[in-house]
């Protein structure tokens, strides 16, 4: 595939099911959805909205956070980061796909599903991340690099806003470099 091609990963969009409580307080399935991939134009990289947050700790009670969530997905205005809350997707690498190089205010818990991936951070440190490995970022400056020639990967990433960082008295904000914001809408959580 080349490059500048949208994505088709080999993965099924995911069926994402959502509990709740019944009149009598017994759990049951609310709604059950399948999400559809969303391809990045021009990139080898697709992914899915699983869900969303947009208050911590988020409000359960009559289904605040589904609304919020449903508000946000209809809204298409979602970032990379949902400032104040938290999201969940799944992201799709074509072989050989490099993220650029970039920065989010968050915590975010990167699984890899399927395949094999290469964290780059800003040092110069790459690190090869296999099935079920996870990454812990809290905010630092990386890539990540699918690392077959011929097979797609999949992560599952969580991200969660996180408070303002600094390290030696340096301000650090969400940097999406060059090729990111063009691509991005900055998230607008590091004021």
């Amino acid at each position: 595939m080349a490059p500048t091609e949208d994505p088709k990963s080999p993965f099924p969009d995911p069926t994402v099911l959502l509990t709740g409580h019944d009149s009598n307080g017994k759990a049951i399935v609310q709604n059950s959805t399948v999400e559809a991939t969303q391809t990045y134009a021009g990139m080898r990289t697709s992914h899915n909205l699983l869900y969303t947050t947009s208050e911590f700790p988020p409000d359960l009670n009559n289904d605040k956070d589904i609304k919020l969530h449903n508000d946000i997905k209809s809204s298409g205005k979602l970032n990379i980061v949902n400032a104040g809350g938290t999201l969940m997707r799944y992201v799709n690498f074509g072989p050989q796909n490099t993220t650029v190089m970039h920065r989010t205010q968050s915590l975010d818990y990167g699984v890899v599903m399927e395949g094999e991936m290469t964290m780059e951070l800003d040092d110069g440190n790459e690190t090869l991340l296999r099935r079920g490995d996870v990454a812990v970022q809290r905010a630092t400056m990386h890539a990540w690099k699918n690392a077959s020639k011929t097979e797609w990967a999949r992560m599952l990433f969580v991200l969660q806003d996180c408070q303002s960082l600094s390290v030696e008295g340096q301000r650090l904000k969400e940097d999406l470099g060059v090729v990111g914001s063009s691509i991005f809408t900055p998230s607008g959580n590091d004021k």
